[in-house]
């Protein structure tokens, strides 16, 4: 099968599909591995509302993405920034979201996203207004039985002056917490307003502050999921991890390396590219549960040119590549995104992220994904 895709000057050249579909396995309820996937959003292309406006949600697409998942075993991380949290997806959206997940997949690994997003950065004043804003979420999300991902907060960000600041609200929140949390470091690259996060810039300062807030609080820390895109920050942390608490890797660079491990301990995952990695993620898993480390290498390798395409700078914008692999998939019947997203990408981005699903056997149906490259070409006049 042949598409005649555009380079960066406009001009067409054939390009022979090769890839073939990844197998397929589920997830045991006792893994090798605990595994949640970051999941995205599913916009109504029909709303009559800007997108700069508030966030109209397709639920019944988005919903079944979400079984798509529990059905292959993994865990689901609900309302995270993969789902446009802060970039589309309001606070009321996201507890929506959380409510229709836990209704209708009431037995799933879920954990929910819970941040400050609400309250505007600017509006926050003192430490105080960002620990209610904490609380509200908190408490709105364990009123329907969800467990916690304490999300960064930009208001945090913009109000500690040090990390003693960040230890007082940590202790705060996590008291109210009524189940072990996963805590979330999120680095800079994905979102800019977190800069100086934990009190500093210096990673060997902001470690041990980390640290400190897991020590303190250990009897509500279940794990920290860390996104900073450096294997070796991760695996410094990890092997510094008190006994019990779980690394969740959101290195969406290095996470075969991260994930399989080595003589001191491995990364559990959360991911943000086990969205459209999902098939390979749960068979490589089973291959670890089976002993065979060489054949989760073999399932999961092939996909880090994909993962790192989808991800390049400026990489807050990956959710584009995420639900462009969606659409070529046929989990939802456009390439429409929550904020008019779908436009922060140029073309050539689009066919590299194509060219490497097809190589990795990410495309379910290649007849179905070129009919809807075509179509996106296309538009583009090419």
């Amino acid at each position: 099968m042949k598409i005649a895709l555009p380079d960066t000057q406009g001009r067409l050249a054939d390009y022979t599909l090769t890839g073939t579909p990844v197998a397929q396995a589920v997830l045991p309820a006792n893994p090798a591995r605990i595994v949640y996937s970051a999941a995205h959003v599913v916009a109504d292309p029909f709303t009559a509302s800007d997108p700069s406006g508030r966030a109209a949600v397709d639920w019944d697409r988005t919903m079944a993405f979400r079984r798509y998942l529990a059905g292959l075993g993994l865990g689901i991380a609900e309302a995270m920034d993969t789902a446009q949290r802060g970039m589309g997806l309001d606070w009321p959206g996201a507890l929506e979201l959380i409510r229709r997940t836990k209704a209708e997949l009431p037995e799933a690994l879920v954990g929910n996203g819970c941040g400050t997003d609400h309250l505007d950065p600017s509006d926050a004043r003192t430490l105080d207004d960002v620990i209610r804003a904490y609380l509200e979420q908190v408490e709105a999300i364990q009123a329907v039985g969800g467990r916690i991902v304490l999300m960064a907060s930009r208001a945090l960000a913009r109000v500690a002056t040090c990390p003693e600041d960040y230890l007082h609200v940590y202790g705060k929140v996590l008291s109210a917490c009524d189940q072990p949390v996963i805590l979330h470091w999120l680095g800079e690259m994905f979102d800019p307003a977190l800069a100086g996060y934990w009190g500093g810039s210096d990673f060997d300062a902001t470690l041990e502050t980390v640290l400190a807030v897991i020590e303190q609080n250990l009897a509500r820390v279940d794990g920290i999921k860390m996104s900073l895109l450096d294997k070796d920050k991760e695996i410094t942390l990890r092997r510094r991890l008190p006994a019990g608490v779980k690394m969740y890797t959101g290195d969406d660079f290095n996470y075969p390396e991260l994930i399989e491990g080595d003589d001191q301990g491995f990364s559990h995952a959360l991911l943000g590219i086990f969205d459209p990695l999902a098939p390979a993620a749960a068979y490589a898993v089973n291959r670890l549960a089976e002993g065979d480390r060489a054949g989760f290498r073999t399932a999961l390798d092939p996909t880090v040119p994909l993962a790192r395409t989808i991800f390049r700078a400026p990489t807050q914008y990956y959710k584009t590549g995420v639900v462009f692999l969606a659409w070529l998939n046929g989990f939802q019947d456009h390439f429409i995104m929550l904020n008019g997203h779908q436009a922060m990408r140029p073309l050539p981005y689009f066919t590299e992220v194509f060219r490497r699903s097809d190589a990795c056997g990410l495309l379910r149906d290649p007849e179905l994904a070129v009919r809807r490259m075509k179509a996106l070409l296309a538009v583009h006049g090419a």
